[in-house]
């Protein structure tokens, strides 16, 4: 395999599934159809933090290999929601904002007095 085969082959690419065949990682189907956008992004994750990718052709296909089936064994035994792969996971409870009655009084102008 060349770079520019894998380059192709990895833009050709589209699901979750087809990333797990491609690098011959064994699967749970209904644990993918539940965590799909997960496992995907959790593997790019993964990618991003490669201080230095292989130069290798057959080095960076099992480099990708083990990162996906790392993504992918992160949701084995967990969740989306403990994992929090997605910045809607980490985001706090509604956060209420008070303002003291009395800066709300400044504001108003009093009607003439009749």
């Amino acid at each position: 395999m060349t770079d520019d085969d894998f380059d192709l082959d990895m833009s050709e690419l589209s699901s979750a599934e087809d990333f797990l065949e491609y690098f011959g990682i064994q699967y749970e189907q209904r644990l993918v159809q539940v965590n799909r956008l997960h496992i995907l992004q959790r593997f790019h994750d993964y990618l991003a933090k490669v201080d230095e990718m292989p130069t290798e052709t057959q080095a960076r296909w099992t480099l990708h290999a083990d990162l996906l089936n790392q993504a992918y064994q992160d949701f084995v035994g967990s969740d989306a929601k403990t994992e929090k792969v997605f910045r809607v996971f980490h985001m706090h409870e509604p956060r209420t904002a008070s303002v003291p009655l009395s800066d709300l009084m400044g504001q108003v102008k009093h009607a003439p007095s009749v």
